[in-house]
Protein backbone atom coordinates (compact mmCIF):
# COMPACT_ATOMS: atom_id res chain seq x y z
CA UNK A 1 0.00 0.00 0.00
CA UNK A 2 3.24 2.45 1.27
CA UNK A 3 4.61 1.30 -2.34
CA UNK A 4 1.60 2.60 -3.78
CA UNK A 5 1.18 6.06 -2.58
CA UNK A 6 4.73 6.90 -3.06
CA UNK A 7 4.34 5.90 -6.96
CA UNK A 8 1.18 8.60 -6.81
CA UNK A 9 2.70 10.88 -4.97
CA UNK A 10 5.89 11.04 -7.74
CA UNK A 11 3.31 11.12 -10.54
CA UNK A 12 1.77 13.78 -8.89
CA UNK A 13 5.04 15.95 -7.85
CA UNK A 14 6.31 15.11 -11.83
CA UNK A 15 3.22 16.31 -13.20
CA UNK A 16 3.37 19.75 -10.98
CA UNK A 17 6.87 20.72 -12.00
CA UNK A 18 5.90 20.09 -15.70
CA UNK A 19 3.08 22.64 -15.11
CA UNK A 20 5.45 25.09 -14.12
CA UNK A 21 7.57 23.87 -16.92
CA UNK A 22 5.33 25.01 -19.53
CA UNK A 23 4.52 27.65 -17.94
CA UNK A 24 0.78 26.69 -16.89
CA UNK A 25 1.58 27.47 -13.22
CA UNK A 26 2.67 30.98 -12.91
CA UNK A 27 6.55 31.59 -11.25
CA UNK A 28 6.44 35.47 -9.79
CA UNK A 29 9.94 37.65 -10.07
CA UNK A 30 10.62 38.98 -6.83
CA UNK A 31 12.09 42.13 -8.20
CA UNK A 32 15.26 41.20 -6.36
CA UNK A 33 18.30 38.46 -6.48
CA UNK A 34 17.19 35.23 -5.37
CA UNK A 35 19.06 32.34 -3.62
CA UNK A 36 16.79 29.23 -3.19
CA UNK A 37 17.91 26.50 -0.32
CA UNK A 38 16.25 23.09 -0.38
CA UNK A 39 16.40 19.62 -0.26
CA UNK A 40 14.71 16.65 -2.09
CA UNK A 41 14.07 15.04 0.58
CA UNK A 42 12.31 15.24 4.38
CA UNK A 43 14.50 15.58 7.15
CA UNK A 44 17.57 17.36 8.12
CA UNK A 45 20.12 17.93 5.59
CA UNK A 46 21.95 21.09 7.77
CA UNK A 47 20.09 22.89 6.09
CA UNK A 48 19.94 26.01 8.04
CA UNK A 49 23.29 26.46 8.94
CA UNK A 50 23.68 26.71 5.04
CA UNK A 51 20.74 29.48 4.49
CA UNK A 52 22.76 31.27 7.58
CA UNK A 53 25.96 30.47 5.50
CA UNK A 54 25.06 32.36 2.17
CA UNK A 55 22.91 35.13 4.01
CA UNK A 56 25.66 35.97 5.51
CA UNK A 57 27.80 36.01 1.93
CA UNK A 58 25.78 38.45 0.49
CA UNK A 59 25.39 40.86 3.49
CA UNK A 60 28.95 41.48 3.53
CA UNK A 61 28.95 42.29 -0.03
CA UNK A 62 26.61 44.59 0.55
CA UNK A 63 23.27 43.25 -0.39
CA UNK A 64 20.30 43.94 1.78
CA UNK A 65 19.38 40.55 2.83
CA UNK A 66 16.09 38.90 3.75
CA UNK A 67 15.43 35.21 4.48
CA UNK A 68 11.52 34.07 3.69
CA UNK A 69 10.46 30.93 5.66
CA UNK A 70 7.48 29.00 6.23
CA UNK A 71 8.37 29.05 9.68
CA UNK A 72 7.48 25.19 10.50
CA UNK A 73 6.11 24.27 13.73
CA UNK A 74 4.83 28.21 14.54
CA UNK A 75 2.07 28.94 16.68
CA UNK A 76 -0.19 30.60 14.26
CA UNK A 77 0.98 29.35 10.29
CA UNK A 78 -1.74 31.56 8.60
CA UNK A 79 0.17 34.77 9.68
CA UNK A 80 3.37 36.99 8.54
CA UNK A 81 5.52 37.83 11.25
CA UNK A 82 8.52 39.78 11.00
CA UNK A 83 10.64 37.96 12.69
CA UNK A 84 13.42 40.27 12.24
CA UNK A 85 13.86 43.72 11.03
CA UNK A 86 17.29 43.29 10.85
CA UNK A 87 18.31 45.55 13.58
CA UNK A 88 16.33 43.65 16.59
CA UNK A 89 14.55 40.16 16.87
CA UNK A 90 10.78 41.14 17.42
CA UNK A 91 8.82 37.64 17.73
CA UNK A 92 9.60 34.80 19.98
CA UNK A 93 10.37 30.82 19.21
CA UNK A 94 6.89 29.94 19.13
CA UNK A 95 5.64 32.78 17.38
CA UNK A 96 8.12 32.46 14.45
CA UNK A 97 9.81 28.64 14.54
CA UNK A 98 12.78 27.56 15.76
CA UNK A 99 14.60 27.88 12.90
CA UNK A 100 13.66 31.39 11.58
CA UNK A 101 14.42 32.52 15.29
CA UNK A 102 17.99 30.65 15.71
CA UNK A 103 18.35 32.63 12.33
CA UNK A 104 17.58 35.79 13.18
CA UNK A 105 19.73 34.90 16.67
CA UNK A 106 22.42 34.38 14.42
CA UNK A 107 22.56 36.80 11.78
CA UNK A 108 21.38 39.61 13.84
CA UNK A 109 21.95 43.04 11.62
CA UNK A 110 22.89 40.91 8.37
CA UNK A 111 19.41 39.81 7.75
CA UNK A 112 15.58 40.43 7.79
CA UNK A 113 14.12 37.45 8.83
CA UNK A 114 10.03 36.88 7.70
CA UNK A 115 7.76 33.80 8.28
CA UNK A 116 4.98 33.60 6.08
CA UNK A 117 3.40 30.62 3.72
CA UNK A 118 2.90 33.17 1.05
CA UNK A 119 6.66 34.12 0.41
CA UNK A 120 5.74 35.64 -2.77
CA UNK A 121 3.30 38.01 -1.02
CA UNK A 122 5.87 38.13 2.06
CA UNK A 123 8.83 39.11 -0.71
CA UNK A 124 6.55 42.04 -2.29
CA UNK A 125 6.22 43.14 0.99
CA UNK A 126 9.33 43.56 2.77
CA UNK A 127 10.62 44.84 -0.94
CA UNK A 128 8.07 47.81 -0.41
CA UNK A 129 9.25 48.33 3.32
CA UNK A 130 13.15 47.50 3.38
CA UNK A 131 14.44 48.14 0.42
CA UNK A 132 15.79 44.47 0.16
CA UNK A 133 18.10 43.53 -2.77
CA UNK A 134 18.67 39.48 -1.94
CA UNK A 135 16.26 37.15 -0.69
CA UNK A 136 17.05 33.96 0.73
CA UNK A 137 14.36 30.95 0.26
CA UNK A 138 14.33 28.77 3.27
CA UNK A 139 13.18 25.11 2.44
CA UNK A 140 12.78 26.44 -1.29
CA UNK A 141 13.51 23.82 -3.78
CA UNK A 142 9.65 22.67 -4.00
CA UNK A 143 8.03 26.10 -3.88
CA UNK A 144 8.26 26.64 -7.08
CA UNK A 145 6.01 29.85 -7.25
CA UNK A 146 8.89 32.04 -6.55
CA UNK A 147 11.48 32.84 -9.52
CA UNK A 148 15.00 31.77 -8.21
CA UNK A 149 18.81 33.29 -9.80
CA UNK A 150 20.19 30.45 -8.28
CA UNK A 151 18.46 26.59 -6.69
CA UNK A 152 20.68 24.99 -4.17
CA UNK A 153 19.93 21.78 -2.75
CA UNK A 154 21.17 19.95 0.33
CA UNK A 155 21.77 16.43 -0.04
CA UNK A 156 22.66 14.82 3.68
CA UNK A 157 26.00 12.79 2.87
CA UNK A 158 25.17 10.42 5.78
CA UNK A 159 21.64 9.23 3.98
CA UNK A 160 21.52 11.03 0.33
CA UNK A 161 18.52 9.58 -1.07
CA UNK A 162 16.26 8.65 1.97
CA UNK A 163 16.47 5.10 0.47
CA UNK A 164 15.14 6.23 -3.27
CA UNK A 165 11.81 5.98 -2.04
CA UNK A 166 9.00 8.41 -2.41
CA UNK A 167 6.77 9.30 0.39
CA UNK A 168 5.31 8.20 1.73
CA UNK A 169 7.36 5.12 1.74
CA UNK A 170 10.69 6.97 1.61
CA UNK A 171 11.91 10.27 2.51
CA UNK A 172 11.96 11.63 -1.24
CA UNK A 173 9.94 15.12 -1.74
CA UNK A 174 10.09 14.31 -5.63
CA UNK A 175 11.66 11.96 -7.93
CA UNK A 176 15.52 11.67 -8.01
CA UNK A 177 15.68 12.84 -11.78
CA UNK A 178 13.75 16.61 -10.71
CA UNK A 179 17.33 16.86 -9.18
CA UNK A 180 18.47 18.33 -12.63
CA UNK A 181 16.67 21.82 -11.73
CA UNK A 182 19.43 22.77 -9.05
CA UNK A 183 22.09 24.98 -10.20
CA UNK A 184 24.23 23.99 -6.92
CA UNK A 185 24.40 20.91 -4.90
CA UNK A 186 25.77 20.82 -1.50
CA UNK A 187 27.19 17.72 0.25
CA UNK A 188 25.96 17.98 4.31
CA UNK A 189 28.05 16.02 6.61
CA UNK A 190 30.85 14.92 4.62
CA UNK A 191 33.06 14.94 7.54
CA UNK A 192 30.19 12.25 8.99
CA UNK A 193 31.35 9.12 6.23
CA UNK A 194 34.37 7.93 5.06
CA UNK A 195 34.22 8.51 1.64
CA UNK A 196 31.74 10.83 -0.89
CA UNK A 197 33.11 9.76 -3.94
CA UNK A 198 30.30 7.58 -5.09
CA UNK A 199 27.88 9.63 -3.99
CA UNK A 200 29.33 12.50 -5.92
CA UNK A 201 29.37 10.36 -9.46
CA UNK A 202 25.62 9.41 -8.80
CA UNK A 203 24.96 13.74 -8.17
CA UNK A 204 26.90 14.44 -11.49
CA UNK A 205 24.63 11.88 -13.45
CA UNK A 206 21.28 13.39 -12.15
CA UNK A 207 22.88 17.02 -11.82
CA UNK A 208 25.43 17.53 -14.49
CA UNK A 209 24.80 21.13 -14.85
CA UNK A 210 25.31 21.50 -11.17
CA UNK A 211 28.10 22.81 -9.46
CA UNK A 212 28.94 20.50 -6.55
CA UNK A 213 30.02 21.64 -2.94
CA UNK A 214 31.35 19.79 -0.04
CA UNK A 215 30.37 21.11 3.47
CA UNK A 216 31.42 19.41 6.84
CA UNK A 217 29.45 21.09 10.30
CA UNK A 218 31.51 22.40 12.56
CA UNK A 219 31.03 23.20 16.63
CA UNK A 220 31.74 27.68 16.50
CA UNK A 221 31.22 27.60 20.49
CA UNK A 222 29.18 26.20 23.56
CA UNK A 223 27.33 29.00 25.54
CA UNK A 224 25.43 28.17 28.73
CA UNK A 225 21.58 28.58 28.19
CA UNK A 226 21.40 31.07 30.59
CA UNK A 227 24.26 33.01 28.25
CA UNK A 228 22.78 31.39 25.03
CA UNK A 229 19.23 33.32 25.76
CA UNK A 230 20.50 36.83 27.12
CA UNK A 231 22.58 36.85 24.36
CA UNK A 232 19.27 36.56 21.83
CA UNK A 233 17.94 39.37 23.81
CA UNK A 234 20.97 42.04 24.12
CA UNK A 235 20.77 44.32 21.43
CA UNK A 236 23.48 43.90 19.00
CA UNK A 237 25.98 46.88 19.84
CA UNK A 238 26.57 44.77 23.47
CA UNK A 239 26.91 41.33 21.40
CA UNK A 240 29.56 43.19 19.31
CA UNK A 241 31.43 43.94 22.67
CA UNK A 242 31.60 40.81 24.13
CA UNK A 243 32.59 38.78 20.45
CA UNK A 244 35.54 38.15 21.27
CA UNK A 245 35.50 36.37 24.91
CA UNK A 246 32.77 34.44 24.25
CA UNK A 247 33.83 31.73 22.94
CA UNK A 248 35.11 30.94 26.67
CA UNK A 249 31.71 31.02 28.24
CA UNK A 250 29.90 27.80 28.83
CA UNK A 251 32.65 25.60 28.23
CA UNK A 252 31.82 22.03 29.72
CA UNK A 253 35.48 20.91 30.44
CA UNK A 254 36.24 17.43 30.22
CA UNK A 255 32.59 16.64 32.01
CA UNK A 256 30.28 14.18 30.78
CA UNK A 257 27.18 15.18 28.76
CA UNK A 258 23.99 14.13 27.99
CA UNK A 259 23.03 15.22 24.71
CA UNK A 260 19.01 15.90 23.43
CA UNK A 261 17.83 17.56 20.35
CA UNK A 262 14.58 17.85 18.38
CA UNK A 263 16.09 17.93 14.66
CA UNK A 264 15.42 16.27 11.83
CA UNK A 265 18.21 13.79 12.01
CA UNK A 266 19.36 13.95 15.61
CA UNK A 267 22.42 11.19 15.60
CA UNK A 268 24.18 13.36 13.20
CA UNK A 269 23.69 15.82 16.35
CA UNK A 270 25.42 13.00 18.73
CA UNK A 271 27.98 12.31 15.80
CA UNK A 272 29.04 15.45 15.64
CA UNK A 273 29.74 15.86 19.52
CA UNK A 274 31.80 12.63 19.58
CA UNK A 275 33.88 13.61 16.86
CA UNK A 276 34.89 16.73 18.82
CA UNK A 277 35.43 14.29 21.39
CA UNK A 278 32.84 15.46 23.90
CA UNK A 279 32.25 12.73 26.05
CA UNK A 280 28.58 11.67 25.86
CA UNK A 281 26.92 9.03 28.08
CA UNK A 282 23.56 9.86 27.34
CA UNK A 283 20.97 10.91 24.30
CA UNK A 284 17.19 11.56 24.01
CA UNK A 285 16.27 12.51 20.76
CA UNK A 286 12.73 13.97 20.17
CA UNK A 287 10.83 14.62 16.51
CA UNK A 288 12.13 17.63 14.22
CA UNK A 289 10.45 20.80 15.90
CA UNK A 290 9.81 19.57 19.23
CA UNK A 291 7.78 21.81 21.68
CA UNK A 292 9.04 21.20 24.85
CA UNK A 293 6.97 21.28 27.92
CA UNK A 294 9.02 21.57 32.31
CA UNK A 295 7.88 17.56 32.26
CA UNK A 296 10.23 16.81 29.24
CA UNK A 297 12.81 18.80 30.80
CA UNK A 298 12.11 16.64 34.25
CA UNK A 299 12.65 13.39 31.91
CA UNK A 300 15.87 14.35 30.26
CA UNK A 301 17.49 15.57 33.65
CA UNK A 302 16.13 12.08 35.49
CA UNK A 303 17.18 10.18 32.82
CA UNK A 304 21.24 12.03 32.47
CA UNK A 305 21.15 11.59 36.21
CA UNK A 306 20.64 7.81 35.48
CA UNK A 307 23.48 7.77 32.76
CA UNK A 308 25.91 9.66 35.13
CA UNK A 309 26.04 12.70 33.38
CA UNK A 310 27.32 15.92 34.63
CA UNK A 311 25.92 18.52 32.12
CA UNK A 312 23.04 18.84 29.70
CA UNK A 313 23.64 19.55 26.00
CA UNK A 314 21.59 20.62 23.56
CA UNK A 315 21.81 22.35 19.85
CA UNK A 316 20.51 26.49 19.28
CA UNK A 317 17.79 25.69 17.98
CA UNK A 318 16.25 23.90 20.52
CA UNK A 319 17.51 26.05 23.25
CA UNK A 320 15.44 29.27 21.48
CA UNK A 321 12.72 27.08 22.78
CA UNK A 322 13.83 26.97 26.44
CA UNK A 323 13.87 29.97 28.26
CA UNK A 324 10.87 29.21 30.58
CA UNK A 325 11.85 25.89 31.89
CA UNK A 326 13.72 25.75 35.53
CA UNK A 327 16.90 22.81 35.09
CA UNK A 328 18.49 21.55 38.03
CA UNK A 329 21.21 20.56 36.02
CA UNK A 330 24.08 23.02 33.75
CA UNK A 331 22.55 23.48 30.11
CA UNK A 332 24.86 23.72 27.42
CA UNK A 333 24.32 25.25 24.08
CA UNK A 334 25.97 24.64 21.18
CA UNK A 335 26.53 26.56 17.97
CA UNK A 336 27.15 24.70 14.85
CA UNK A 337 28.55 26.41 11.98
CA UNK A 338 29.30 25.18 8.22
CA UNK A 339 32.62 24.94 6.25
CA UNK A 340 32.98 24.37 2.96
CA UNK A 341 35.44 23.35 0.93
CA UNK A 342 35.71 25.85 -1.81
CA UNK A 343 34.22 29.23 -0.41
CA UNK A 344 35.43 31.87 -2.84
CA UNK A 345 33.55 29.82 -6.07
CA UNK A 346 30.71 29.91 -3.99
CA UNK A 347 30.70 33.22 -3.09
CA UNK A 348 31.22 34.01 -6.46
CA UNK A 349 28.51 32.27 -7.93
CA UNK A 350 26.08 33.81 -5.63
Amino acid sequence: MLSLFSSLYGKIADARNRLYDRGIFESYNLGARVVSIGNITTGGTGKTPLVAYVANILAERGEKVCILTRGYGRKDPKNRILVSDGESILATAIESGDEPFELASKLRVKAIVIADSDRVAAAEWAKRRFGVTAFVLDDGFQHRKAKRDVDIVCIDATNPFGGGKMLPAGRLREPLHNLSRANVVVVTRADLVEDISELKFEISNLAPDAAVFVANNKIERIFGLEEFIAKTQRPQSENKEEKASVAGIGSIGSRSVFAFCGLGNPENFFELLRRDQIEIVGTSPFRDHHIYSQKDIEKIESEAKNSGAEVLLTTAKDAVKLSDFKFEMDCFVVEIAMVVNEPEKLAKLL
